[in-house]
């Protein structure tokens, strides 16, 4: 699909087409923009895996507050982000239904309270429940729940959905717009090209792909993920502390006799164990997820039984469902558990590399901040940017980065 790449000129190429990349690459194009999206296997990666909920609310942590301004900005720009597409909201899979956050045991009960304080303080809405109550809204839960708080403005969306939307989008806006060649590009970008050669901290102009040829660009976005940082010409004394996070996620087939199994999406703590069910409008069920810093890409028998065992816990009518389908991904995680989105210094003078925006790092938030990460980056297009992100720079851990002016 992608044509000759040999001395193609873009506006703005974006390197990795999982959901972020795509997302920004949308945003670039309904700006005006021409666009190039480089991978060889778009929207196979952690987007492919991920459950889409979209969980500003629920998913607030303690010593991950910094996150919220973001996650609660970008989870208001979703509705308009799937406006722009021209579908309705069932070809993406977004539903507005809310979310139930329950416990099973008193130490589970308690955590959620502590989490309830949390969210609270924040002037965030989770409405407390009696287990009855509760029952009301999902007759499936067990019984024997501990607690039960609602979330109503925690929706969720389809990913795998929303990234084929997005693909064919762009290649229909492309045609429309008689751009020369179609956005997509099925190979790996390897190396950034710099207006000076030898010169990593000087304006970035372009690509150079996997089989040599190259895209020449005003911008280049790097959305890559856990790639980024092995990319070749990243500005010398940056550091993109990535690390990967496996996730285990089960898909299930919920029978005709027991649809609908559930109307909201249930997340749960099991015994100190976190679980998701989030049910989708074509019967099937996502269930997930475990979360763990070493292994392969292969879900552990263990991590598929913990999942069912705890899904069991809150939902008993669980074990009737048909198992379609284990995946196992890495998402991108930081120090801080937040993204690494903005602009790099150049080093010498502490001004900014033109040319350059790096977005990954997204960690377990990548489907919730795609429609806020497309809106930053249009804007550094544009602009410096809005001061309130400036905090996510992804030269935030690169000390050396603003005092010397290191050579590729």
């Amino acid at each position: 699909m992608s044509g000759t790449t040999d001395g193609r000129t873009v506006d703005v190429a974006v390197i990795g087409a999982g959901i972020v990349g795509l997302g920004i690459a949308w945003a670039a194009a309904l700006s005006g923009r021409t666009v190039a999206v480089i991978d060889a296997a778009p929207a196979r990666g952690a987007t492919y895996a991920a459950a889409g909920m979209l969980a500003a609310v629920s998913e607030l942590l303690f010593q991950e507050e910094d996150l919220l301004e973001l996650t609660l900005a970008s989870a208001a720009l979703y509705p308009s982000f799937v406006e722009s597409l021209g579908v309705d909201a069932a070809t993406v899979g977004y539903r507005e239904t809310g979310t139930l956050v329950v416990g099973v045991d008193a130490a589970d009960r308690r955590t959620l309270t502590d989490l309830r304080g949390l969210q609270v303080a924040h002037g965030l809405n989770a409405s407390p429940l009696l287990v009855r109550e509760a029952r009301e809204i999902e007759p499936l839960l067990s019984p024997h729940i501990s607690a039960a708080c609602r979330v109503a403005q925690d929706h969720q969306v389809d990913p795998r959905l929303l990234a084929a939307c997005l693909q064919s989008a762009l290649a229909k806006l492309a045609r429309r717009s008689g751009w020369v060649h179609q956005p997509a590009i099925r190979q790996n970008a390897v190396r950034l090209l710099h207006g000076k050669l030898g010169d990593s901290h000087s304006r970035v102009t372009g690509v150079v792909l996997h089989d040599g040829s190259t895209v020449a660009a005003n911008e280049v976005v790097v959305a890559n993920a856990l790639a980024a940082g092995a990319l070749g010409g990243l500005p010398g004394g940056l550091e993109l502390p990535l690390r990967p996070v496996l996730g285990d996620i089960l898909r299930l087939r919920v029978p005709g006799p027991l649809q609908p199994f559930l109307t909201e999406t249930i997340r749960g703590l099991v015994r100190g164990n976190s679980v998701y069910l989030v049910p989708r409008s074509d019967g099937t069920l996502v269930l997930g997820a475990t979360q763990r810093e070493h292994g392969t890409d292969v879900a552990p028998i263990g991590g598929v039984y913990q999942l069912l065992r705890d899904a069991q816990a809150l939902v008993p009518a669980i074990a009737e469902l048909e198992l379609l389908e284990v995946t196992t991904r890495a998402r991108p995680g930081t120090p801080d558990n937040a993204p690494l989105l903005g602009r790099v210094s150049s080093g010498a003078n502490g001004l900014d590399i033109p040319g350059l925006i790096i977005a990954t790092g997204f960690f377990r938030n990548g489907v919730l901040l795609t429609p806020v990460a497309a809106q930053i980056c249009v804007q550094l297009f544009d602009n410096s940017g809005d001061p309130r992100w400036h905090r996510f720079r992804p030269d935030r851990f690169s000390p050396h980065s603003v005092k010397e002016h290191t050579r590729a």
